[in-house]
């Protein structure tokens, strides 16, 4: 116990080094404006001080109980207890699926040269079926049913791009967002693009996805939950007035989550979708749409990981997160309180505290295939911070004899999605999904 002790006050010296090395404060400032409860069905799980404090890594085969996991049957029960913790600090609390999704063909052509089909497809759902997402499903001309990779990307080609909420006064400045409410000075809305993308040259761009059998679906996450720190005069956010959020009013979920629950919905139409195989979806995107991926990854078995240099709230264990500048949990809650629970807040500076740490959502996605892709310039991510969340998340994969099927790549660039991690992504599921022989590894990581 003394030696478990003195582990947790070393963690505790460490962590608060790391967060000065990646310039974060080690508390929230006390000017902030909170924002307003959400009381949501789940109800109230202990606070940040009644917490104990966890040195090492929450361990995913142990029981809140103190049972440790030895059966595929005791995982059941562990991944519910775990995704109701991520659900409560991490993410916020999801509505449930609303059962109703159609989706119904809006327009449709042939590009690259006849070897690619295009269809526009306006999904219905939700309450009253007052919801909407429109999504671009591409397929090779020929063949099928074929695995798909989800791509939360931008509008699809032939939708209408959908009107935007200003950002916040301070977004995308550093700067702690609780400060301020309101638009603040020069925040114009966000209309379209003026060059919208076509089928032809999406399809072009993406050639070698066809080639190689798979097809591609793309949505605009910004459709599903809006990314803006703006706030209404009481405090909440303003993101919770438009979009997915006016219909479950009684749910806390923030941005990610909406991201991740609108991946979701896209699902529920591609299993009903011939030219799809509904036993091989993928879920992917960069950045924080790498982050929503690995959400939904966890929390939607019907989905495979495939997250892109995610960074801070993404695939790197919190508690290993900030040297190097790499993004940590102060960062996040100082930048993107809006991307998260409205519980994690309280854990800025305490991340010792936490109940779980990232590792748990790559085990949540065991025993299916997942795939982290990094960079190995890109600062924000720490490389033994995503260490240390595929280490703690390997006997999940364990117990299911399946640890290869988690796997971790490091391609030559900064914080982007380029060719290189399409080929990864591609011959990582080619192997794990569709039985290939793929003459590379997934657990190479670079070197400090």
């Amino acid at each position: 116990m003394q030696l478990k002790t003195r582990f947790c006050l070393l963690f505790t010296i460490v962590a608060s080094a790391q967060a000065q090395d990646a310039g974060a404060v080690s508390r929230p400032d006390p000017r902030e404006i909170p924002v307003p409860r959400i009381q949501t069905p789940m109800g109230t799980l202990p606070g940040v001080n009644e917490l104990p404090v966890r040195g090492e890594m929450p361990d995913v085969m142990l029981m809140s109980d103190g049972t440790v996991v030895k059966t595929r049957r005791q995982w059941q029960k562990r991944r519910d207890e775990m995704k109701r913790i991520l659900a409560y600090y991490a993410v916020g609390q999801m509505p449930p699926p609303p059962g109703n999704v159609t989706g119904k063909e809006a327009a449709s052509e042939i590009v690259l040269d006849g070897k690619v089909k295009y269809r526009l497809v306006h999904l219905t759902f939700g309450p009253q079926r007052k919801l909407g997402l429109n999504i671009g499903v591409f397929t090779p001309a020929e063949g099928g049913p074929f695995p798909a990779i989800i791509l939360q990307g931008g509008t699809p080609p032939g939708a209408t791009a959908l009107p935007r909420l200003p950002t916040g006064p301070n977004q995308g400045r550093g700067e702690d967002v609780l400060l301020l409410v309101g638009p603040g000075p020069a925040t114009p809305s966000r209309g379209p693009s003026l060059k919208p993308v076509t089928a032809q040259s999406m399809a072009t761009q993406h050639a070698e996805v066809f080639r190689r059998g798979y097809a591609l679906v793309v949505f605009n996450p910004n459709d599903c939950a809006e990314d803006t720190t703006l706030r209404n005069p009481d405090g909440s956010w303003a993101f919770r007035n438009t979009r997915f959020y006016p219909a479950y009013p009684g749910y806390d979920w923030g941005i990610l989550a909406g991201w991740a629950w609108g991946a979701s919905r896209v699902a529920d139409y591609l299993e009903t979708d011939r030219a799809i195989d509904k036993r091989k979806l993928i879920i992917t995107g960069a950045s924080r749409n790498g982050k929503s991926a690995m959400v939904a990854a966890a929390f939607d078995e019907r989905l495979m990981g495939a997250p892109v240099v995610t960074g801070g709230g993404g695939v790197g264990a919190y508690r290993f997160a900030g040297p190097r500048k790499s993004e940590t949990l102060d960062i996040m809650q100082k930048k993107y309180p809006n991307w998260f629970s409205p519980n994690l807040h309280e854990f800025w500076g305490r991340p010792e505290k936490l109940p779980f740490d990232q590792h748990w959502f790559l085990a949540l996605a065991a025993p299916r295939p997942f795939l982290a892709l990094e960079g190995e310039t890109d600062t924000i991510s720490l490389p033994e911070a995503v260490r240390q969340s595929i280490l703690g998340a390997q006997p999940a994969y364990a117990l299911f004899g399946a640890k290869d099927r988690l796997g971790v790549n490091y391609a030559k660039h900064g914080h982007a999605f380029t060719a290189e991690d399409w080929t990864a992504l591609m011959d990582f599921f080619d192997q794990h999904l569709r039985g290939r022989k793929i003459d590379r590894r997934f657990d190479q990581f670079p070197s400090e």
